[in-house]
């Protein structure tokens, strides 16, 4: 927004007393400059700072009449789609995650809520994370409740998966700048206390895991407190208890999507990195794309490159940091265990990032060439995939047109990932948030979104979009029918 009006100046006036608290809890004058920052508490300073900038936002949009209120939904349904939708119309969400149960109808989405009201009285996380549960594949939703309502200061980054075998429903969290576990066994009605998988790392950031299909062995991946160095923290009891490892020490930055784990035991995570060296601590040079593979659970790692691309468009949106756009992963297998990873990148520095995915037939050991997803000359980032059967790849990301706004865009692929069919706009609604029209999004909401596959066959997939990076906005979904 380009203004504020009264209202909206004496709302972010009276906003600035309630987060006041958590940029005071981190010394002034420690601003990582970077998305990748440059130190814990650096990273400690940026987060606090963003959060205060995010409420401020969603107030003055809410005095302001943009954002609250709850507004209709209308558009065209893509073929074969039930028609885009909102978690919540009422609820500033970002960075949402989902996972689908594959032997019942079960849909999980996780977000990251800003704002009031808060889970609960006193010292309670503003974000907190926000669980929404289906149990007819998407098309009813119990009410959203809280992960976990427990005190600190605030929660992001939310991951979730089912468990194969039994149905039980694991989650991870950031909990301040530390990663935490719980789980379910009654379809998310109620969750274990949240476990520490961090061991004595002091400091991690941005999970992403997945486990066994007994639920017996889970891998999460982390950055360090070294610069943004990969961990892996590891449990082999079903959760009760953690190990840790660094995999890579390097003065790239980290950051994982994604991972799966084969039939065999082996593991195959997803990553990319940066150099952030250049001035002001900006990412400068190449984008690495990773697999980190491991054949004996866990205790060696392999570090595959898989791409090296150029930085992209720097993000000029609202708060925005320049990398934000880039860098994004995903894999996944399908029930032969041939593996897909997608992951976007530029051809020339700062030119239009364009999505790839790669192939592999043997655990991850080779890939293929890289086979293009999104067509040359467009803007697209962030893709996520999902395999199954043989050979039935799935995948979405988003495209910026030429008026500057972002749609969505799904693929399907029936031979392992080597072809793809026609993209489809899933990003179908025109109205329903101040922030969309008939031309797309103003902003990605958020470093990542997820697709998932219903135990009907179906495809669901879960985005944030929003006013700007610093939003607010809403997480938004799209399902086969």
């Amino acid at each position: 927004m380009s203004h504020r009006s009264a209202t909206g100046a004496a709302t972010f006036a009276a906003l600035t007393v309630i987060v006041a608290a958590v940029v005071f809890a981190v010394a002034p004058g420690d601003r990582a400059p970077g998305r990748g920052g440059t130190s814990a508490r650096a990273e400690r300073l940026e987060e606090a700072s963003i959060t205060a900038s995010r409420l401020s936002a969603l107030a003055v949009a809410r005095a302001e009449g943009l954002f609250g209120r709850g507004e209709p939904i209308t558009g065209r349904a893509a073929r074969g789609w039930a028609g885009e939708q909102v978690v919540s119309g009422t609820r500033d969400d970002w960075e949402p995650a989902i996972a689908t149960d594959p032997n019942d109808p079960y849909v999980y989405i996780l977000t990251t809520r800003f704002g009031y009201p808060k889970p609960c009285p006193g010292n309670c996380p503003i974000p907190h994370i926000s669980l929404s549960v289906s149990a007819d594949g998407g098309r009813s939703w119990r009410d959203p409740t809280p992960l976990c309502a427990c005190k600190g200061s605030w929660q992001y980054d939310p991951v979730i998966e089912v468990v194969d075998e039994t149905g039980d429903v694991y989650a991870a969290y950031l909990n301040g700048y530390n990663v935490v576990f719980v789980k379910s066994d009654d379809h998310g009605r109620t969750w274990s206390a949240p476990v520490a998988t961090y061991g004595k790392v002091s400091w991690n950031d941005k999970p992403a895991f997945t486990t066994s299909a007994d639920g017996k062995h889970i891998y999460l991946s982390w950055n360090g407190p070294t610069g943004g160095d990969p961990w892996v923290a590891q449990s082999h009891d079903h959760g009760e208890t953690w190990t840790q490892r660094k995999i890579v020490s390097s003065a790239r930055y980290f950051f994982a999507y994604d991972g799966i784990v084969l039939g065999d035991g082996t593991v195959v995570l997803s990553q990319s990195s940066f150099s952030y060296t250049g001035p002001g601590a900006a990412a400068e040079g190449k984008v690495r794309q990773h697999v980190f593979v491991s054949h004996d659970r866990g205790s060696t790692w392999r570090n595959v490159t898989l791409d090296v691309l150029e930085l992209g468009p720097l993000c000029e949106s609202d708060g925005c940091y320049g990398d934000f756009h880039l860098g994004h992963s995903g894999v996944s297998a399908d029930a032969d265990g041939d593996l897909v990873a997608v992951y976007d990148g530029a051809l020339e520095p700062y030119g239009p990032q364009q999505v790839f995915a790669r192939t592999s037939a043997d655990a991850g050991r080779t890939w293929s060439a890289r086979v293009p997803v999104s067509r040359q000359g467009e803007n697209s980032i962030a893709p996520t995939v999902e395999a199954t059967g043989r050979g039935d790849m799935r995948t979405w990301f988003v495209v910026q047109n030429d008026t500057g706004r972002w749609n969505v865009f799904f693929r399907r692929s029936a031979d392992g990932g080597s072809t793809w069919g026609a993209p489809v706009k899933i990003s179908d609604a025109v109205s329903g948030a101040r922030y969309k029209d008939e031309d797309g999004f103003l902003e990605f909401y958020g470093d990542y979104g997820e697709i998932a596959i219903t135990s009907a066959g179906k495809t669901i997939g879960v985005w944030g979009e929003a006013f700007s990076y610093l939003g607010p906005g809403g997480v938004w979904f799209n399902r086969e029918i």
